[in-house]
């Protein structure tokens, strides 16, 4: 049981709680009996008393376990202690040894040190001594005629020899001259001669790659005056057989690599002999290959193309070896290329100056040799134009032709390829300038092609081309054939180059002057040059505006007539026959101008100019109308329909007799608001509920107007009783009115689905003014608002408000030549002629040939007022 107790009690964590139950637990698994607990309290009490005897009787055995253990560890702590007192005192003794064996060694140091500087002030004199005699022994051999020394003529010893005739060199440099002067002229001698060996020696070394004996060699020639030839013999035999093939750019880094590791062995200043070693690949190699390549300087764009490649493929080479230990100047591979490009680049920008006019001049001469094309000279001047004009006015009314105008075939002399090709040479020419100038002439080159580029794209070639088709724009109403108008295909091209040039200019052009001063000036330039070509592009579409209205204008005279807008047959006739030949061929001419227009113009330059040309076909149209009389009733059978109609004429006659009673009625007021009714202007707002009924004989129709849109400025004392007068019968007139619109409505729809074959037109104009206003007699006039009514659908396709509303204008204009008389005041204040000036509404009248007939000047004179 011990045992199981000390099991549960080392357990971690110990929970004392779950102990107890576990306890508990296991008494009452004992008492179970077939699946039921019987619980015994004594039981459970014995068991716990038990349990707790037999952990206290634990306890006492591990106190007594804990004070052994205790009593141990003190035992060993001494021990311990004891030890680590000996060990202390052992270290401390062995510190003192130390110390004095440190005293000891120093003393030593500094006596053999002192012994050391005597030994040396003895042997120092006396090694030069020796050294001195001995080289005095070898200077007196040479004082000797005909005496060989034998240190000098054996190859063996040639490093031995070379140490003794530096010496002797150096010696002999100090003796005058007059006395051992043979002696020193063999010195010389025989030091050329030891240095020439080395030299050999040295080569010979290279040659097998024998590296140690290389930097053996190296390191006593090194102190010899020849030790640069000793590099330039190893330079010349590492360079020769190299950098002799096609692309000797491609050889010179792997060359460098390979000698560059051998350099570092070899010699004991690396870097200088590295950079002599780039020196001469540059001055003998390179520099001999590019002045081979540039030597034929007669075909400019070969030449060109050669010096931007070559430079590049330098300039490339040195930062490829930069990266290499060339010294301590940065600028030393700069330097080398500047050299030997000077010449080449000082006279760079003459030669691709005249390279760009040459290459552009060839582009142009065989663009118009290809099209027949002779260049001419083109001289714009007002006294041109005038002749221009004169021909124009006599050959309309002489009916020839006297201004000879060519049109080319229809041949714009544009075209993109031509464009691309120029730009391409220019793209091209920006590139060499930005890698062959200098940083402080590279905004004065860039502006000087700019600028060739403006002159032989814009000034040479599209403002060129632009006077052509200027001089080839027909003239305005020169013939009865309908002209053919390249023009737009000349803005269409102009447009493609003029965005093809700014691409140019923002992609090579402003990345070189972006951040000079001459941004301003390519800037300004530009300006100026594109608002010449725009003056002129707009001066071309001005006559091309001009010649399709002027031939419209022409076309119309001859083939309409006035006998066109006084037809003699039946109206049915008319009807169906609503268009005549002229006004087809005019919407066919129009749909295809305007279809060219939107195919060769964009965005706002095409929506301008079909304003403009819309603006100008209507003044054509209204001119043309203007020019005819239209039939009125007295001159043409009456058909008329009222009678088909007796509920519409009973409506109007309830209406005038209630309009008669309201009048009287607010006569009967004052004398002052039956003067203000017969004067005022006023319109009814009940005029849109009238629409469709016969206004009432005797203008009748005005004064139901005026009784319910009485005046706001009357006089204070009759306001009140009018006012009252009016809110009286306001009601009843507002439901009357209502009721009778609504069932004239009705009248008007059964009589248009009797009539099936009635026009769209008459059921149009049915619907709107109400049948008693349309009259059959008008039939002239009837022709020509349907030719207004096809023009005023042409132009929709300009997709103009404004257009749209001009013709919708005009064509309101034309119904005034077709309502009766006594409805003209009706369908002048419609909104959409509201808006015009009387003095226009009265010509227009006018044109009616019964105006003066049905005395329609004094009904007019009260319209105006």
């Amino acid at each position: 049981m011990m045992q199981q107790y000390m099991k549960e009690l080392e357990q971690k964590p110990f929970d004392s709680e779950t102990f107890v139950e576990r306890l508990a637990w296991k008494v009452l698994e004992n008492t179970k009996e077939k699946g039921n607990y019987n619980f015994n309290a004594d039981v459970m009490k014995e068991t716990f008393e038990q349990s707790i005897k037999d952990l206290m009787i634990l306890l006492q055995r591990q106190k007594k376990k804990c004070e052994q253990i205790k009593n141990s560890c003190k035992d060993e702590e001494k021990l311990f202690w004891q030890d680590l007192q000996k060990q202390l005192q052992a270290n401390k003794d062995c510190m003192d040894c130390f110390y004095q064996l440190d005293e000891k060694i120093n003393s030593v140091a500094v006596k053999v040190m002192h012994l050391g500087g005597q030994l040396e002030a003895v042997n120092i004199p006396r090694s030069r001594a020796v050294e001195a005699q001995k080289l005095m022994t070898y200077f007196s051999e040479f004082l000797i005629l005909g005496n060989v020394i034998e240190i000098f003529s054996d190859p063996n010893r040639l490093f031995e020899a070379a140490d003794i005739i530096r010496k002797l060199y150096f010696i002999a440099q100090e003796l005058p001259g007059s006395r051992f002067e043979e002696a020193k002229r063999k010195i010389e001698q025989k030091y050329d001669e030891i240095e020439r060996s080395l030299i050999e020696q040295f080569s010979k070394a290279q040659e097998i790659n024998n590296l140690s004996n290389m930097k053996e060699v190296a390191s006593i020639l090194s102190h010899f005056k020849g030790y640069s030839q000793c590099v330039d013999a190893f330079i010349e035999q590492s360079q020769m057989g190299a950098l002799t093939g096609r692309d000797i750019f491609n050889e010179v880094i792997p060359l460098c690599e390979k000698n560059f590791k051998i350099i570092v062995t070899v010699f004991t200043n690396p870097e200088q002999i590295n950079a002599k070693f780039v020196l001469n690949i540059y001055h003998l190699k390179l520099q001999s290959h590019i002045k081979a390549i540039l030597s034929d300087s007669k075909d400019s764009d070969k030449y060109l193309k050669n010096l931007m490649e070559l430079y590049s493929k330098l300039q490339q080479l040195s930062v490829n070896l930069s990266k290499y230990n060339l010294g301590n100047d940065p600028t030393y591979l700069q330097k080398l290329t500047q050299n030997i490009f000077h010449k080449y680049l000082d006279s760079y920008i003459s030669i691709e100056l005249r390279n760009i006019k040459e290459k552009y001049l060839r582009i142009h001469q065989k663009f118009y040799e290809s099209k027949g094309h002779q260049k001419k000279q083109i001289t714009a001047s007002s006294f041109q134009e005038l002749r221009r004009d004169i021909q124009a006015v006599i050959g309309t009314r002489a009916n020839i032709n006297i201004a000879q105008i060519e049109d080319y075939g229809g041949e714009i002399f544009l075209s993109e390829e031509i464009t691309v090709y120029i730009l391409h040479e220019a793209k091209e020419a920006f590139k060499r300038c930005q890698s062959l100038s200098s940083p402080k002439e590279l905004p004065s080159n860039a502006m000087q092609i700019f600028e060739i580029v403006l002159q032989y794209l814009i000034t040479d070639y599209v403002d060129y081309a632009i006077d052509l088709g200027i001089q080839s724009v027909p003239i305005p109403e020169s013939n009865t054939q309908q002209p053919e108008i390249y023009f737009f295909e000349i803005v269409q091209q102009t447009n493609i180059i003029v965005h093809l040039l700014e691409k140019l200019i923002n992609d090579s052009l402003y990345p070189l002057i972006g951040s000079t001063a001459k941004l301003g000036d390519c800037l300004s330039r530009k300006k100026c040059i594109l608002e010449q070509t725009e003056m002129k592009l707009d001066i071309g579409l001005d006559r091309s505006i001009n010649a399709v209205v002027g031939w419209i204008k022409m076309y119309l005279q001859v083939e309409q007539k006035r006998t066109d807008f006084k037809p003699e047959t039946d109206v049915d006739t008319v009807a169906t026959a609503i268009l005549f030949q002229a006004c087809k061929s005019v919407i066919q001419y129009m749909r295809k101008s305007i279809k060219l227009i939107q195919e060769c113009l964009h965005g706002k330059n095409a929506e301008n100019v079909l304003v403009e040309l819309g603006i100008r076909f209507h003044r054509v149209i209204y001119d043309h109308l203007c020019q005819y009389s239209y039939n009125s009733a007295d001159n043409v059978k009456n058909f008329s329909i009222v009678e088909k109609f007796p509920e519409s004429e009973k409506i109007n006659e309830e209406l005038r007799d209630f309009a008669n009673k309201q009048r009287n009625s607010v006569k009967n007021v004052s004398k002052s608001s039956s003067d203000l009714l017969n004067t005022s202007n006023v319109k009814s707002d009940n005029n849109d509920s009238n629409k469709g009924h016969e206004s009432p004989p005797g203008n009748n129709g005005k004064e139901e107007n005026r009784v319910s849109l009485l005046n706001s400025n009357t006089k204070k004392t009759n306001s009140y009783t009018l006012n009252k007068v009016k809110m009286k019968n306001s009601n009843y007139l507002e439901g009357w009115l209502l009721q009778r619109k609504k069932r004239n409505e009705e009248i008007l729809e059964k009589y248009l689905q009797k009539n099936p074959l009635l026009s769209e037109y008459k059921r149009e104009h049915i619907r709107k003014y109400g049948k008693p206003i349309f009259k059959a007699n008008s039939k002239s006039a009837l022709c020509a608002i349907c030719d207004v009514d096809e023009y005023r659908k042409c132009v929709k396709e300009v997709n103009s408000n404004l257009i749209i509303t001009l013709f919708d204008t005009l064509y309101a204009l034309c119904n005034l030549l077709l309502v009766k008389p006594e409805n003209l005041d009706q369908v002048c204040c419609d909104e959409t002629l509201a808006v015009l000036e009387q003095g226009v509404l009265n010509n227009f009248i006018q044109l009616r040939s019964d105006y003066k007939s049905q005395k329609l000047s004094s009904s007019l004179k009260g319209l105006i007022s």
